[in-house]
């Protein structure tokens, strides 16, 4: 597939090296407001340099648009695309709020072309382990789990950035990483029902919190919890899931370990390293030439979005928000 890359921020980058590491893309445009960050990206990634979005979407030689620009900016710059016959495959959030996700949704919907949201953290190889435990049936019912996404952003910021505004980033470090384990609790212990959380502001400057704590009540009665932080001493991710009849348990340091009932103690789980950025991006190529759908399409990405909305709320008004409210 023939891509174009549009929003040209540091994440445009990491999504454009991985469609370097695949042999199923191309990019071929590019196209930033800023003249300087659309010539370096199109000399770096040996494209052409779009003089505009409107010359990327008239263009009969792209297919589809990788889009990393600002939430804000996904039902506009995404829409455009569908209605120019483009596929779309759109970084995370799908939007900053459930009534322009809906919006995306219906827009790539109604033009018949393929919208997919960038979620690669449930790709992640101990995270499928687990899951293929869970639908053999090694862990039982499903009670509990816990989790923890923190990284250090302390003198890294940039509050000219819309990504640390809160008229950006709703939510702050709910949304902008918070929503990557959202996503995984959800792909393992299925749809969430209900959020209590909490919201601080304990070491960045700005106006955005940079730590959250939320309870989620999924739908099957299970418990979990996420801990996200950019106010922490270093990168780290936890992932605990908890059933009747076994426990794993990952972290990025020590990785993938299991307890079954029984044993005496946790087993090491040895998981090959995949690369869930390309295998996300080949998905896309592979539905816009009509093979499969993409695991998070627009009405996955809205439910997700859902959640962390539920969390705004119950942080704001102090009280258990139910999903079913935020998308009604």
């Amino acid at each position: 597939m023939k891509v174009a890359s549009v929003g040209l921020g540091w994440w445009s980058d990491v999504l454009a090296d991985a469609i370097q590491r695949s042999g199923n893309l191309e990019i071929v445009s590019c196209f930033s407001r800023s003249a300087e960050k659309r010539s370096a990206f199109a000399k770096k990634y040996r494209c052409a340099a779009a003089s505009s979005y409107e010359e990327i979407l008239k263009d009969k030689g792209v297919e589809g648009i990788i889009n990393t620009t600002p939430n804000s900016a996904h039902l506009e710059t995404t829409a455009a695309a569908a209605r120019a016959g483009k596929h779309v495959f759109l970084d995370k959030p799908i939007a900053n709020t459930v009534a322009d996700g809906r919006a995306i949704t219906e827009a790539c919907r109604k033009a018949g072309v393929v919208l997919a949201v960038g979620y690669q953290r449930r790709r992640e190889s101990q995270f499928r382990w687990i899951r293929q435990q869970i639908d053999a049936g090694v862990f039982g019912r499903l009670v509990n789990a816990e989790s923890n996404i923190s990284r250090d952003r302390a003198g890294k910021i940039d509050l000219a950035s819309w990504r640390y505004q809160a008229s950006g980033m709703p939510g702050g470090v709910m949304l902008q990483i918070g929503i990557h384990y959202t996503d995984v609790l959800e792909y393992l212990l299925g749809p969430v029902a209900a959020v209590s959380a909490r919201l601080a502001q304990l070491v960045l400057p700005g106006d955005n919190p940079d730590v959250a704590s939320l309870v989620l009540e999924h739908e099957n009665g299970a418990l979990s919890t996420l801990n996200a932080s950019y106010a922490s001493a270093s990168e780290f991710y936890v992932m605990n899931i908890y059933g009747k009849e076994a426990t794993a348990c990952y972290d990025l340091h020590q990785g993938l370990k299991v307890l079954k009932r029984g044993g005496s103690g946790f087993d090491p789980v040895k998981i090959q390293k995949n690369d869930p950025l390309v295998e996300e991006l080949e998905e896309f190529a592979a539905a816009g030439r009509g093979r499969g759908q993409p695991e998070m399409g627009g009405e996955r990405a809205t439910a997700s979005l859902a959640v962390i909305r539920a969390g705004i709320v119950s942080a704001k008004e102090g009280r258990r928000v139910t999903v079913a409210e935020v998308l009604s």
